[in-house]
């Protein structure tokens, strides 16, 4: 039976409890199974489980942990029987001061309204620091996600990297092949120009060998007349 419940305090249904914890109803219900078979005890209205604080508190610890479900029910469960023995301890040591209590209605009152003060100062406190608690699990989650998304760009950032390098270096291949290709045409256009050249040259050689053959057989040939020498320069 649960002695951690304090008088008027309020209670969730599954639904409210899934808003606030920030899953779903189903996830709810199986978060429960999952910590009653490691020893954690509900309130309940029949089958049905009445959700406090407390629980809240120790249904985020299973969202956020890290740790198989089963391992953090254990520690939740340990934790819970800890912090009620402590309040076991307090019961028993303000029963054992109880002869010490002031007898006028008027003290007893002045002291009364001191402790709800302070319980309600405890409660307040105590659901801050849940609240401070669940907002720095949320904080670290996109902490992660932050980190995930920025690993993620890097990696794809580097992949486009790559990419442009690898295009860019078959681009410049491809320049340097058809450059290549260009000057062994021009070398080859000039080879065969510079061939064009001897070939004419030869015939200009043949051709002037051939007239001064005529011309050496001519002047061999003083008594022909100069008529025949004039003829070698029409041919």
């Amino acid at each position: 039976m649960r002695r951690d419940i304090q008088p008027n305090e309020r209670a969730f249904s599954s639904k409210e409890v899934a808003e606030e914890v920030g899953i779903a109803t189903p996830t709810v219900r199986k978060y429960g199974q999952i910590l009653e078979r490691n020893g954690y005890e509900f309130l309940k209205d029949g089958d049905r489980r009445i959700f406090v604080q407390s629980d809240i508190v120790a249904l985020i610890a299973l969202r956020d942990t890290d740790k198989p479900l089963d391992d953090t029910a254990k520690d939740i469960v340990k934790q819970e029987k800890e912090r009620l023995e402590g309040s076991n301890e307090t019961e028993i040591a303000i029963t054992d001061t109880y002869e010490n209590l002031p007898h006028d209605p008027k003290q007893l009152k002045e002291v009364f309204m001191f402790l709800v003060n302070e319980l309600a100062a405890t409660r307040e406190m105590n659901v801050q620091l849940t609240n401070d608690m669940s907002e720095l699990k949320t904080k670290v989650s996109r902490l992660q996600q932050d980190h995930h998304v920025i690993s993620s760009s890097i990696g794809n950032s580097a992949q486009k990297t790559n990419a442009k390098i690898e295009k860019l270096t078959e681009q410049q291949n491809i320049h340097y092949e058809t450059l290549l290709q260009q000057e062994k045409q021009k070398s080859e256009l000039l080879q065969k120009e510079i061939q064009n050249m001897r070939d004419e040259q030869k015939k200009e050689w043949s051709s002037q060998n051939d007239f001064n053959k005529r011309l050496e057989v001519a002047i061999q040939k003083p008594k022909e007349k100069w008529g025949g020498l004039f003829s070698i320069f029409r041919k």
